[in-house]
């Protein structure tokens, strides 16, 4: 894969987290991801590669998303899968709340976990507990390893989980068992890079999302030395068929981290749309100047840069809304 890609999946990062930011606290969540998408696919054209969407909004023959399936790029360059969100977390930018992402992972072609648009169970580390745990284990063992691991007392650990009604035996059960609980309410992927980040002070992510965030999230994890296991979690017979006609055997099987980005190497970008832990959000400055935050990593490499660009809207009007 040319490392020139790296740069080149920013720009379209940031397109799509310049469009959607316009729309911040306007509450109006489907705007917000059709600018995000629309901007996005523009984006996708003017690089060179032979992009197929594996992982995304499912698969439809007209649809707004980017769907699985979907052929991205200019037709020339090298071959690859794409994972993608063009903006992770809608409801956080319909009602202006933070951790809100334009988001991608690329890797070579076979690479990355075909699978349908349906919910994940995730584990994520970070590197000195990766290879230790298992997400087969029960949550309080899960929780010893990485304890000792990261070399803290129970009571110092962080288990970051989203807060839905489906996690709360979940989160119950880690609060008894003596560590610290952060909920979040959306934006899954820069929750399972933060449990792979030192600095974050999170230790552990757990819980069931969505399936094209946890491919995204393998990818960044893979760059950040750190583990992720998942399950695939079919809702019907129908979601079932489908895992089967993908290449999945058995949909239930537990997905090591090498199941889900496949090889050495893979590349993950993302640009903040509105500020969270992870990156700054886009900030609107006079004379239409807006700057954007964006990280991107390589797992051949474990580069990792920040990118910090400014932007004059009136020489990109496709991204003036209207």
């Amino acid at each position: 894969m040319d490392r020139e890609l790296a740069l080149e999946i920013v720009r379209v990062t940031e397109s799509a987290a310049l469009a959607s930011a316009q729309w911040m606290g306007r509450g109006l969540k489907n705007e917000a991801d059709h600018a995000a998408t629309t901007a996005m696919r523009a984006m996708f054209d003017s690089v060179n590669m032979k992009g197929t969407v594996v992982i995304g909004e499912g698969e439809l023959d007209e649809a707004p998303m980017l769907y699985i399936g979907e052929e991205l790029g200019t037709g020339n360059g090298p071959d690859v899968d794409i994972a993608v969100d063009p903006l992770e977390g809608t409801n956080i930018v319909a009602k202006g709340h933070p951790n809100a992402m334009a988001v991608i992972a690329i890797a070579d072609r076979g690479s990355l976990l075909h699978a349908p648009d349906m919910y994940m169970e995730k584990l994520v580390v970070g590197k000195a507990a990766a290879g230790k745990v298992s997400l087969l284990d029960p949550i309080e063992k899960i929780m010893d390893i990485v304890a000792e691991a990261n070399n803290k007392r129970m009571q110092d650990l962080t288990v970051i989980i989203q807060e839905r009604p489906r996690h709360e035996e979940l989160v119950q059960r880690v609060r008894e068992k003596g560590a610290r609980v952060k909920l979040f309410g959306d934006g899954d992927v820069g929750a399972a890079i933060a449990a792979a980040t030192p600095h974050t002070g999170i230790d552990l992510f757990v819980g069931t999302g969505g399936a094209p965030e946890g491919v995204i999230s393998a990818a960044a994890i893979k760059c950040l030395d750190g583990d992720m296991q998942a399950r695939l979690v079919p809702d019907n017979e129908a979601e079932r068929n489908r895992c089967v006609s993908m290449g999945l055997e058995d949909p239930m099987q537990l997905l090591h981290l090498d199941d889900l980005v496949r090889g050495d190497d893979a590349i993950f970008a993302a640009t903040g749309v509105s500020s969270g832990e992870l990156l700054e959000g886009v900030r609107f400055l006079s004379g239409d100047q807006v700057e954007t935050d964006s990280l991107v990593m390589r797992a051949k490499t474990k580069t990792i840069r920040s990118i910090k660009a400014q932007h004059h809207l009136d020489h990109k009007p496709n991204l003036v809304m209207e």
